[in-house]
């Protein structure tokens, strides 16, 4: 009989113990346990709370890290990973953090979940690591600097812009241009007064951002001042109230500008009457005999400045009788830059106010010759029939200058072009003090009117579409007439979508 031996390795157990708790085998340590029993019978985290709170202003969307210092985060960003850090006590040199991370939460639920993994030395040579997660509670609180926000009474900084006209048509200009880059960001507060408009600013910096921009838009000059508002005798601290005056050049578009002969020799011998096609960063001045064009920087027109001989509420009805196109050989020679977007004519018109009654044609010489044509309505300046005083008028004889210097042609009445503008503007969100003046709203109708007939101003210009009239189907303004087909107009390609509230939300779904 043959018996079968099997040679069964003896295990090496040879420097390893029992677990005290489980019993399991395991390598010796300093408490005699395995790593399970490490994990249920010591809590290194005790220490630690799994529950804090957040201050958040939800003005800025900053938060609160104590003790008065307000720091700018957006949720699960390092930066309010950092700010939860500090507000959790317990991490030191024997608890060591490991690791952290956030935990996905509801952007709405007013919760944050931080993820943290510690270790720590429980014995000599034992090192123990845990996961556990913190939960942090926001509330709402506003901080410092909005609350002098909120207030609307608080500032440290003023900047008054100011301008000497009877209309506010480089106002509404202006507007459009901040609204486009956002320079009126900081301030606590905006209000119209009478002449133009004030900004309140918590910060002398944030002050200066505007002016600065203001000088980059329009032809203008400043003048800052200050006030001792308190004074800290023992930490020599003043505190002062900042004043800054901008004030824009009195000159706007479609002003009638009269040249003394000092400035028309340094203009290149431009005018004597010139018409104010633009304003910008300069002012730009274009003779309607020549075509000849100037641009007058802000430095320009103060150290000899003018002033309209007149604007664009005192012109005069004219009809055209007649338009004759002036060629090359009967254009007179012009030195410099001269305008290609116009067209020199021999136009004759007369005062709509005396047909029927006068039958007296004037001839005068326009820059208009390209647009024009019989049986048009042009507004114009009277010069021979007018009551003006001017320094600069007096150095010329008037039988030498134009009776009529036509100004821009009127297109169509205003409430048709009204009905046929599909488009619209954004507006800031000021503070109206000033007295009420019933020739705003026509001032801005003609502000529109030039956005409308004028592709360069426009390009400064946010122009968003009006959902309400392009979905509208009114059938009148196709049988207008064909004589309104000409009405300058802003393509759909131009404007731009207006986001509502609802189109965000529908975004966000």
């Amino acid at each position: 009989m043959e018996y079968m031996t099997e040679n069964i390795e003896p295990t090496n157990t040879a420097g390893k113990i029992l677990c005290c708790q489980c019993g399991v085998l395991i390598e010796p340590n300093a408490l005699n346990m395995c790593n399970g029993c490490m994990q249920t019978q010591i809590d290194i985290t005790e220490q630690i709370p799994k529950q804090g709170q957040l201050q958040m202003c939800n003005k800025c969307i900053r938060y609160l890290q104590p003790p008065n210092t307000w720091i700018g985060a957006q949720l699960e960003s390092r930066e309010l990973l950092t700010v939860c850090l500090k507000r959790i006590k317990g991490l030191n040199k024997e608890v060591r953090l490991i690791d952290a991370g956030f935990i996905w939460t509801e952007p709405h639920s007013k919760r944050i979940k931080v993820k943290l993994t510690v270790q720590k030395e429980v014995a000599q040579g034992a090192i123990l690591q845990q996961t556990f997660v913190v939960e942090f509670t926001i509330f709402n609180q506003i901080c410092d600097d909005c609350q002098r926000i909120e207030a609307k009474d608080y500032w440290k900084a003023l900047v008054q812009v100011r301008q000497r006209t009877s209309h506010k048509k480089t106002f509404f200009y202006l507007e459009q241009l901040i609204l486009k880059h956002n320079a009126h960001a900081d301030a606590s507060n905006i209000k119209q007064v009478n002449g133009g408009l004030d900004f309140y600013y918590a910060e002398q910096n944030s002050a200066r951002k505007l002016v600065d921009f203001l000088m980059c838009v329009v032809p203008c000059r400043f003048e800052t001042s200050k006030r001792l508002i308190s004074h800290d005798i023992h930490s020599n601290i003043y505190n002062y109230k900042y004043t800054t005056v901008v004030e824009i050049v009195p000159v706007c578009k479609d002003d009638i500008i009269c040249l003394s002969k000092k400035q028309s020799k340094q203009l290149g011998n431009i005018g004597p009457l010139c018409i104010c096609s633009r304003v910008t960063q300069n002012v730009y001045l274009i003779d309607p005999g020549t075509l000849k064009v100037a641009p007058i920087s802000a430095n320009d027109y103060w150290r000899s400045p003018f002033t309209a001989l007149c604007d664009s509420k005192h012109l005069v009805e004219y009809i055209v009788c007649d338009v004759n196109a002036l060629d090359a050989d009967s254009k007179p020679h012009v030195y410099g830059k001269e305008s290609q977007k116009h067209a020199l004519a021999e136009v004759y018109v007369m005062k709509a106010s005396e047909i029927g009654i006068v039958d007296k044609q004037y001839s005068t010489i326009s820059h208009l010759g390209h647009i024009l044509h019989p049986g048009d309505t042009v507004m114009g300046f009277d010069l021979q029939n007018s009551n003006v005083s001017d320094s600069s008028l007096d150095q010329y004889d008037l039988e030498q200058l134009a009776d009529v210097v036509l100004v821009k042609k009127v297109y169509a009445d205003k409430s048709v072009r009204n009905r046929r503008r599909q488009w619209k503007l954004k507006h800031m969100d000021v503070e109206d003090v000033a007295s009420v003046n019933s020739t705003i709203d026509r001032d801005y109708t003609e502000f529109l009117e030039d956005l409308e007939e004028d592709p360069v101003l426009r390009q400064n210009v946010n122009v968003y579409k009006d959902e309400r009239k392009i979905n509208q189907a009114d059938n009148s303004m196709e049988n207008e007439g064909a004589n309104d087909d000409d009405i300058p107009r802003i393509g759909l390609d131009e404007m731009l979508a207006d986001m509502t509230m609802e189109d965000s939300d529908k975004m966000d779904a």
